[in-house]
Parts: C-alpha cells; structure tokens; sequence
C-alpha cells in the first residue's frame, strides 16, 4: 500500500529530488556516474549517499559530463558491453570516461579525495569493433536494442511468432514470451541466419528455439510449425480471435462448445456483444490491411472535428503506423490540448461531429477513470485509464482502383477500426510511448524499468517507489534518459 500523504513530483519545488552536483562539490574537475546492472540499485543508492557527503559530485545518468565510471563485480566483456551501448552516442571527438572497479571509489571515499587511478583500478576493455556489434553481446531487454521495420530472418521469426501464437491460445503465458522474445532477437539481428552456430550466446533463445531455427535452415519447413498451422484449433481460435471484441477466452469458450466458423456465430446472435456482432458484420474489412493513404485521410477528417470542437487542440498518429509501417488493422489516435483539463468533455462532442457526417459504423465510449496518482502509478501495465471510444468508421474510398493494368471497381466505403484516446498533457508523452509500441517492446520497457531500475511505468507516469515521486518529463526522450537507456526512435521499436 502506498501512503496516503501527497505523492511529489520529480523536479518540482516540494519533489524533493536530490542534485547530482551540489553547489558544495569539492572537485568540479572530478563527475562519477555509478553503472548500476551488477552494483543492484540500493547499493548504488547508498554509495551515491556516502560520494556526495563527502563532495564528490555523482551524477544521475551517463553524459559527456562523465569523467569516470565505476562498476562493481563486472567483467571486461560486460564492460565492453555497457560501453558500446551507453557511449556509443558520444559527439566525435569526445574523450570516454575511465572505466573502474569499485575499488577507485572506495578508495577514494576512504581519502576523502580522489586517489589517482592505477592499473589495478581500470576495467580491460578491448577497443569497440567497427559495423554492428557481435551477436553475442545483444543485450537481453528488446527495448535495448534497434528493431527496424524491415529484418533479414522474417521466416524464423514468423516461425516462433505462430509458436507463440499458439501458445497464447493455450493459456500458456510462458512459453508464449519465451518465443516472442526469441522472435524479437531475430528481428533485430544485423543480418541472416545461415547457421545454427550464430545463435551461441543470444538472450532467449533456448533449445526449443533453435531447434525451429535448425530444421527451417536444414529442410526449409518446421514440423511442428507447420503442424501447428494445420491444425484445427489454431485456425478457429485465429479466426475468432481476429473478430472485434473477441478475446482468448471467449474464442476458447466457443470452440469448446463446438462453434468452427462465422457462419456458426451469425446463426447464433445471442451469444454476442453487440461490439462482437458489428465486428461479425464488418469482418472482411476489418481482416483486410489498412494502407497508410487511408490512414492519413482518416486522420485528416479526425483532425478536422478535434480542431473545431476544440481550437488548439492536437491528435497525433501512434500505433504500427508511427513505428514506419505501411499496413496495418487499426488506427489509434491519441487527442490532447496544451492546457491541462481543457481536454475534458471533447470526445463527447468530437464524436457527435463525426456521426453527423456519418462516418461511424460503431462506437463505444469509454470514461476515463484514471483516479488519484497512487492508483495511476499501480495501474495495470497491460490498458491504461483514459478516456476513449473504441470505432468502426466507415472511410470513404475512391470509384476505383488499378490492379496491375486493368483498373476494377471498389466499393464506396470501406469499415475501418480506430480508437480515439484523450490525454491530459501532463500524461501525454507516457501515453505516446506506450500507445506506439510494439506491444513486445512496452512489455519489456516495462519489465526494465521495474527489474533493473526499481521503478514502476506505465501509459500514465513513471513513479519511484521508494521515494513516492513522479517523474515530470515533456519528450519520450525524458523518459529513456530517466531510466538509463539510450533513445529508440519509433521506427526502430519493431520488437
């Protein structure tokens, strides 16, 4: 349980954020930033304590500042590994921090002045290759790493994504992870698996990873994939998974009961919500991609009710399509206003606009319930509390269209799903993040932040437990600096 006393606000007057350079810094010439992955945070903590009581200046993140680096228990391959990541956006020119056992700092504070650094003090770190770094020191979290659009392994991460597809029909949370984040590593590998032996030394991927990775490169085909894909229960649950309102279990609950098709379900309407039923009856065009054109004649018409309804206020593109995608099955936009509150009420009447020009299909209006800050901190790390409304929009299409020489007729509309999500602009940067994804990349940005750093994110904040404080940022930037990670554009967030 949290305490019931007001929460403070990194960076704010009453946040009681500590200074990494107090004004009674003894040695401006000396910056030390503690490496926190093997020293384990509340030793960093107390450590960073005892440095600046003694006027050492400790600073909170690894920048040009940086004089010296000290790790504790970490091995010259680690650090070498740290180096190419933490560094590897130092300007040209920049001269690298020392990079030293714990040992210099102790030292240090035992002298009450910086000891001069000796051989026995300094890590061993070969110099950084040129071309991308060696498989083997991938790092293990997927938003660590770059994971473009585009790869080179699409038919072994296919191969694990329909593995871990079906695990997740099964109710096997484990295993699903374990091959989505096998999947993810070879989405962001640098270039092709040719053999079996490039994969000695990658995070998450164990024998039954490489066992798939193994029979695709010797026979071109995974029995147990393909298995897997012929399957009875893996076609239905795919089918009525991708239904709008549809989720696992309720896809189970009618394959149990012996349902196999669309047919089955239309012939049986009470068994639907009536969200599930206008996403039966909109199914083929829900199922067909959505191509960024559309998108961005979508977004022109949303912007144009959110303007009117609200001058100054913005809608902003996330999802698949912000990470550079050109296809996709849903379009989510999330709508803010600089001025804190001015957003209250403007779904409302942005939607009205909208279904007056008859552009909704479907539509279901969700409050926002985001509550204090102590339950927007504990919130859940999989939906966030702010207010939407989940859509079907009917999107106007051209008379026709070209299908290689020969143009043919489409039809006059076609049903698209979006989701329009209002911000309060104090929250709007965490729900960018989290709104773009991939859903791989928040779950492990999530599971970084709490496992290495101590703290709790979600589409709502970033919060320090120990210290009740939030953290105030203005950019996505802000909240990867914040947490000690190197800034991943959207593009490169395709985990």
């Amino acid at each position: 349980m949290l305490p019931k006393r007001r929460l403070a606000r990194a960076g704010s007057p009453d946040g009681g954020a500590i200074s990494s350079a107090p004004s009674s810094a003894r040695f401006p010439g000396v910056a030390i930033y503690l490496a926190e992955p093997r020293m384990g945070r509340s030793r960093r903590a107390f450590l960073t304590r005892l440095g600046r009581s003694k006027g050492f200046r400790i600073l909170d993140a690894c920048s040009s500042e940086v004089t010296h680096v000290v790790m504790e228990h970490t091995s010259a391959e680690e650090a070498a590994r740290w180096q190419e990541h933490s560094l590897m956006a130092a300007p040209p020119g920049c001269t690298h921090p020392a990079l030293l056992d714990v040992s210099w700092f102790t030292e240090s504070m035992a002298a009450g002045q910086p000891v001069p650094v000796e051989h026995r003090h300094r890590l061993k770190v070969a110099e950084p290759t040129k071309g991308p770094p060696s498989p083997a020191w991938m790092l293990p979290y997927a938003c660590q790493r770059p994971t473009p659009v585009t790869h080179h392994n699409t038919s072994f991460s296919e191969a694990l994504e329909t593995l871990a597809e079906a695990a997740g029909f099964e109710g096997s949370e484990c295993r699903l992870l374990s091959f989505c984040r096998a999947a993810s590593v070879l989405r962001a590998l640098p270039g092709p698996v040719t053999a079996l032996s490039q994969l000695q030394g990658l995070p998450h991927f164990g024998e039954h990873s490489c066992r798939v990775v193994q029979e695709l490169l010797e026979h071109g085909a995974c029995e147990e994939v393909e298995r897997v894909r012929c399957s009875e229960r893996y076609q239905t649950m795919k089918l009525f998974t991708q239904i709008f309102g549809v989720g696992v279990r309720t896809a189970d609950r009618w394959y149990q009961e012996g349902l196999r098709t669309l047919d089955d379900l239309q012939g049986q309407p009470q068994r639907l919500t009536k969200q599930q039923r206008a996403g039966l009856q909109h199914y083929r065009d829900l199922s067909t991609p959505i191509w960024l054109p559309d998108v961005e004649a979508l977004q022109q018409v949303v912007e144009v009710a959110v303007v009117q309804a609200l001058p100054g206020a913005t809608i902003t593109l996330t999802g698949s399509f912000r990470r550079g995608n050109s296809q996709g099955h849903d379009v989510d936009f999330l709508i803010t206003h600089p001025e804190e509150g001015r957003e209250a009420g403007l779904l409302t009447s942005v939607m009205c606009r909208l279904q007056s020009q008859g552009l909704v299909l479907y539509h279901q209006h969700q409050h926002s319930h985001c509550g204090s800050p102590a339950k927007r901190a504990r919130h859940s790390h999989t939906m966030d509390a702010f207010e939407r409304s989940f859509c079907i929009f009917r999107l106007p299409q051209p008379p026709e269209t070209t299908v290689g020489d020969a143009p043919r007729p489409c039809p006059a509309w076609k049903a698209v799903r979006v989701d329009l999500v209002v911000v309060p602009i104090s929250q709007f940067p965490f729900a960018l993040l989290g709104w773009t994804g991939s859903k791989l990349f928040e779950r492990e940005l999530r599971r970084f932040s709490r496992k290495e750093k101590g703290l709790w994110l979600n589409s709502h904040g970033l919060f320090d437990p120990e210290q009740k404080v939030f953290f105030h940022v203005t950019s996505e930037e802000d909240i990867f600096k914040h947490l000690g990670l190197e800034y991943l554009p959207p593009e490169q967030r395709n985990a």
